[in-house]
C-alpha cells in the first residue's frame, strides 16, 4: 500500500513541473513561441552601455577592474557569449581575450533589465605595455562598437609577449 501514495507524489510532482513556465517564455507554444518571448541577441543599438567607477591599478604591477553595465532599452534580447573589447592606440588595436576559466553564460533581457561583465588589467609601464587611448566594446548581437576612453594608465604587456595583461570577464545578471 506505501506503493500508491509514493507514486501519486511523484506523479503530482512531475505534473507540477511540467505546469511551470522557463523564466518567462511560453512553453506551450513551442520553440517559435519561445523564441519570440525571449528575444533577439542584444545588439549595440537597443542596449544602453555604460563604463562604472573602475578599481584603478594605482602602481605598476597592480591589477584594476573596469566594470561596463549593459541596460536594455527596447524589446527582449539574449546575450549569449562574450563581449568583445579592443583597446586602440597610435593605430594599432588590440582584441582583449576572455578571462581563463570564464564560461558564457546565456541572459535573457527584458526592457530595463540590466547586465555587467569586467575587464581586468594589470598596469604597466614598459615601453611594450598599450598605452590604450580609447577602447571599444561590441556585444555578441551586433550592432556598431561603442567607443570610451581608456583613462586607467598603460596596460602591461604578458611576460614575453607584446599583447596586454588583460582579459574581459563572462556577462553577470545585474540586480535582483
Amino acid at each position: 500500500m506505501r506503493v500508491i501514495p509514493l507514486t501519486l507524489t511523484a506523479l503530482a510532482a512531475a505534473l507540477a513541473l511540467t505546469a511551470c513556465d522557463n523564466g518567462g517564455t511560453s512553453g506551450a507554444s513551442g520553440a517559435s513561441g519561445a523564441e519570440s518571448k525571449a528575444g533577439a541577441s542584444c545588439a549595440a543599438g537597443s542596449v544602453s552601455l555604460q563604463v562604472g567607477s573602475a578599481s584603478v591599478a594605482p602602481a605598476t604591477g597592480d591589477s584594476g577592474q573596469v566594470p561596463v553595465s549593459i541596460t536594455n532599452q527596447s524589446a527582449p534580447c539574449t546575450l549569449d557569449h562574450f563581449p568583445g573589447v579592443t583597446l586602440h592606440q597610435d593605430g594599432r588595436t588590440e582584441k582583449l581575450p576572455v578571462q581563463e576559466g570564464a564560461t558564457a553564460q546565456k541572459l535573457k533581457l527584458a526592457k530595463g533589465d540590466s547586465a555587467t561583465f569586467t575587464i581586468d588589467y594589470v598596469r604597466g609601464a614598459d615601453a611594450k605595455g598599450a598605452k590604450a587611448a580609447t577602447m571599444e566594446i561590441t556585444l555578441p548581437g551586433g550592432g556598431e562598437p561603442q567607443s570610451f576612453p581608456w583613462k586607467y594608465g598603460t596596460v602591461a604587456a604578458k611576460a614575453g609577449k607584446s599583447t596586454p595583461d588583460a582579459s574581459v570577464s563572462a556577462f553577470q545578471q545585474a540586480g535582483d
